[in-house]
């Protein structure tokens, strides 16, 4: 039995081509917004990315292109402070981020794959890859109890002699054993791993999943190993993107959003807020 941590490794950010950007823009008259990038040196593409949506929306590239919109901020933290104020969640679904969560076990991917809306998950398959140990994550409190430890380590070591021993009379690696073989044996074998074996899995989420996602694993009512999974995860995309992810404060572990889709204390859904301010939510 190895004892191991869940670890979280951002694989993939969005990437802008602004050169198909600035092609637009010639032809709508918004070339100013690129040039500013430019000139403030603003090489964030997520954050460029949810400003580009929110601007399309409005065609609020400068003053005068639509009518309808005299002024507009051209302050990037600013502008996405409002989106984020104003609901405008959209926007935010076209930046997404690719994470490999390591020696994560099954109990959280059980409760990860609840959050389906914007996200994608490729996960390890114990159908395929057959387990020659049990790594396996403790909770401080659970490593600060003997007896607790004594008894679980006996369990895992046993279950993964198990494992050892069905491979051995199943006869899998001798030559010869198709992969149909090995794969049928292997399904069965995995029936008597843990759900709290460690696992990984490639996780993929848009900003507003992930906004989502990391307040509300991240509630202290949430399960313990996710909730230390998504607290680095609010971590890196703090770092990742500050305007987006900024206005979290994190009180014993919970990251709690400035800003909520649902404007509780107006009693307003987004969609009704935004009626009441779409004339400057997203100029």
């Amino acid at each position: 039995m190895k004892r191991v941590e869940p670890e979280v490794f951002l694989a993939a950010r969005p990437q802008a081509d602004y050169d198909v950007i600035a092609s637009y823009l010639r032809e709508v008259g918004g070339e100013s917004w690129l040039e500013r990038l430019d000139r403030d040196q603003l090489d964030n593409d997520a954050q460029n990315l949810a400003e580009f949506a929110g601007k399309m929306c409005y065609r609020s590239w400068e003053p005068g292109l639509n009518p309808n919109v005299r002024r507009v901020r051209d302050d990037q933290a600013r502008y996405l402070e409002n989106i984020l104020r104003s609901g405008h969640g959209s926007v935010l679904e076209h930046v997404s981020f690719t994470f490999v969560l390591h020696n994560v076990s099954r109990v959280l991917s059980h409760e990860l794959v609840r959050h389906r809306p914007g996200t994608a998950v490729s996960q390890e398959s114990l159908r395929f890859v057959r387990l020659d140990e049990l790594p396996f994550w403790f909770p401080d409190w659970a490593r600060e109890d003997p007896e607790l430890m004594k008894r679980a380590t006996a369990l895992l070591t046993e279950m993964e002699e198990f494992q050892a021993w069905m491979a051995g009379h199943f006869r899998l690696d001798d030559d010869g054993v198709k992969m149909h073989e090995k794969k049928h044996k292997t399904s069965f074998m995995r029936r008597f791993a843990p759900d709290g074996v460690a696992t990984g899995l490639v996780w993929t989420a848009n900003v507003r999943a992930l906004r989502h996602t990391i307040e509300a694993r991240t509630d202290p009512g949430a399960e313990e190993e996710i909730r230390l999974v998504f607290g680095k995860i609010g971590e890196i995309m703090r770092a990742e993107a500050p305007a987006l992810f900024g206005d979290y404060q994190v009180t014993d572990g919970a990251w709690v959003p400035g800003w909520r889709k649902v404007l509780r204390a107006r009693g307003l859904t987004a969609a009704s807020g935004s009626r009441r301010t779409s004339g400057r939510a997203a100029s």
